[in-house]
């Protein structure tokens, strides 16, 4: 058995990382859990054997004087990986990470779109806080794709080792592996300064004097990316402050209170599916509040600060970002409280939006928030859910007195109606009266007219001539 084999079938099952240590057979972490390959357990020689087949001459002096060895190891075709070999109860052991070729960006990722706006700053330090394998390493990559592929810019990273290969594009870009390309973090952050950087990425801030360095470059005009092991946003400030003597931390927090721009804590959780992991992500952001907290070293305030600016700083704490994956269906509740800081909290949390039903009670898949861990956008989408509701209820009251009014006019119409048809019935008996009273006159007319040509022919009889009767009535 060849490492490289194992390698490509790590690569095969989509595996972040393999473990050879004596008498285990390999095991490789899938979906976050180790699991052991259905062949042999390997012996001391066998381990030693595959791992110096790897190694330069370098390397392995530097692993037999100094126990240990983190160097970066590339597959052509296949995947790049990260190395780090050690001694364990006297025998050789060895953790392969995969570093693909072709990383995801930052929307792939599905992290905050916030976390675009730290690769547009001019100058200043961003931390990228979380455990071993918590995502930092592939999260400041995909940022440094962001800048190179938007911004002309000299961006220079120092690592040990190289881990995610960056290309040109509008920016240039130079990798530097301490080792191999430079003696320390700390010497190659010093002649960083005179190589004409717009962006410096250190790999991890290990000591005082890189830290030291680190904040010298961020004062003078450059933008510094670095990572530090810590849990929360707080804990990496209080790390870089407890780095120095007591003498030296209150100007050390003045400083960092001045330089820092953000700090983005990460860890990865099982979906809810069982298909993979997502990020859950903490942000802080520079305001004047959170300037002060830092140089006061009031870091319970600076957790609250963080909580109430999510609208309008786009920050969030972990329980937060936890509950965004809740609500969007990413993680079930119990992975989420396992994984929080604060299981009570964050379980009063989703109660705010999930008081009864499943992780589909706030949100549609539709509408479901761009970043699954954005909690601003939970809120956003809350407002806008709630609004839509209260424009519903009063075009529902519009509704109801509308249809009212149209009740009442139809009310009032039928009345008029009746009304009319009343009066067009005593209008027609009226007019039937006022026909049989015309008749009527009529007929008296015509009666009258009779009578009266009767009683002129009675008269023309009465004053006709004499002879005519005799004389007539006037004789004398």
């Amino acid at each position: 058995m060849e490492i490289d084999d194992l390698l490509k079938f790590m690569v095969k099952q989509e595996a972040s990382d393999l473990h050879l240590k004596p008498m285990r057979p390999p095991l490789m972490r899938i979906n976050g859990r180790l699991l052991p390959l259905k062949t042999d357990p390997l012996t001391p020689d066998v381990i030693k054997d595959m791992i110096y087949k790897v190694l330069s001459d370098r390397q392995r002096t530097h692993l037999e004087d100094n126990l240990w060895l983190d160097f970066g190891y590339s597959l052509k075709g296949v995947s790049r990986f990260r190395s780090s070999v050690y001694f364990q109860r006297g025998t050789l052991a060895a953790v392969f990470r995969r570093l693909p070729f072709q990383f995801p960006t930052l929307d792939e990722w599905g992290l905050p779109e916030i976390l675009k706006h730290f690769g547009t700053l001019p100058n200043g330090l961003v931390l990228l806080a979380g455990s071993a394998g918590s995502g930092k390493s592939s999260t400041l990559a995909a940022i440094g794709r962001e800048i190179l592929e938007k911004r002309l810019v000299h961006v220079i990273t120092i690592e040990d080792p190289i881990e995610f290969l960056l290309t040109d594009n509008l920016g240039s870009v130079s990798q530097r592996e301490v080792g191999t390309d430079t003696r320390s973090f700390n010497d190659a952050l010093r002649n960083a300064l005179r190589q004409d950087p717009d962006v410096i990425v250190v790999g991890e801030m290990l000591d005082p004097a890189t830290i030291a360095t680190v904040m010298t470059a961020a004062e003078t005009g450059h933008l510094v990316f670095s990572t530090v092991h810590a849990s929360s946003a707080p804990q990496a400030i209080e790390r870089i402050v407890d780095s120095f003597p007591e003498s030296q931390q209150r100007p050390m927090r003045s400083k960092l209170g001045q330089v820092l721009e953000g700090i983005v804590a990460m860890q990865l959780v099982e979906r809810a599916d069982g298909k993979g992991l997502v990020a859950a992500v903490e942000i802080l952001r520079k305001s004047p509040k959170v300037g002060r907290l830092i140089q006061q070293g009031l870091m319970s305030e600076l957790h609250e600060e963080i909580e109430a600016s999510v609208s309008f700083e786009k920050m969030q704490s972990m329980n937060q970002s936890l509950a965004a994956l809740v609500i969007n269906g990413a993680v079930t509740v119990e992975i989420a409280l396992a994984a929080s800081p604060s299981p009570s909290d964050l379980d009063l949390e989703i109660r705010k939006f999930l008081p009864h039903t499943g992780p589909t009670a706030l949100l549609d898949e539709d509408d479901m928030a761009e970043s699954q861990a954005d909690y601003s956008k939970v809120l956003e989408l809350r407002e806008i859910r709630r609004m839509y509701e209260e424009m519903q209820e009063r075009y529902r009251q519009e509704m109801t007195d509308k249809d009212a009014l149209i009740a009442s006019l139809r009310q009032e119409m039928e009345t008029r109606g009746a009304a009319q048809e009343a009066g067009d019935s005593s209008s027609r008996t009226l007019q039937q009266e006022r026909d049989k009273l015309a008749q009527q006159l009529s007929f008296q007319k015509q009666e009258y007219e009779t009578k009266i040509e009767k009683l002129q022919l009675r008269i023309k009889e009465l004053t006709a001539p004499v002879e005519s009767r005799g004389g007539g009535i006037f004789r004398k």
